[in-house]
């Protein structure tokens, strides 16, 4: 597994993350993506390759084009993993939502009123 730190200096930035959004509906080569921003095609290149290092995205090769996808498990993760070791709450807000509805949770009853 990746350094998780590695992800969270990828997201750091406004446009990886924007990137990231662009590629939740699917892939898109370098050009679109580059299409979308007022940055340098160049600048574009350096944030797609921290966002691979990070394993946010995953590349192939289709002809002369280089397509990109996001690897949401990893982002999911990572994240996950962060929020259950920061906020141990997260854990139990988890919990609740599998739950069934009308079956009562151990928390609201160990809880006093």
């Amino acid at each position: 597994m990746r350094d998780d730190a590695g992800v969270f200096r990828a997201l750091a930035d406004p446009t990886r993350r924007q990137i990231l959004q662009d590629l939740r509906d699917g892939e898109l080569s370098a050009g679109e993506i580059a299409a979308r921003f007022t940055i340098s095609a160049p600048s574009i290149s350096r944030h797609l390759s921290v966002l691979k290092a990070a394993g946010l995205v995953t590349e192939r090769r289709a002809a002369n084009r280089i397509l990109y996808s996001l690897v949401a498990e990893r982002l999911a993760v990572c994240v996950g993993n962060f929020l259950s070791a920061v906020c141990p709450e997260q854990i139990v807000l988890r919990q609740r939502r599998h739950c069934r509805p009308g079956t009562p949770n151990r928390d609201a009853r160990e809880r006093p009123a």
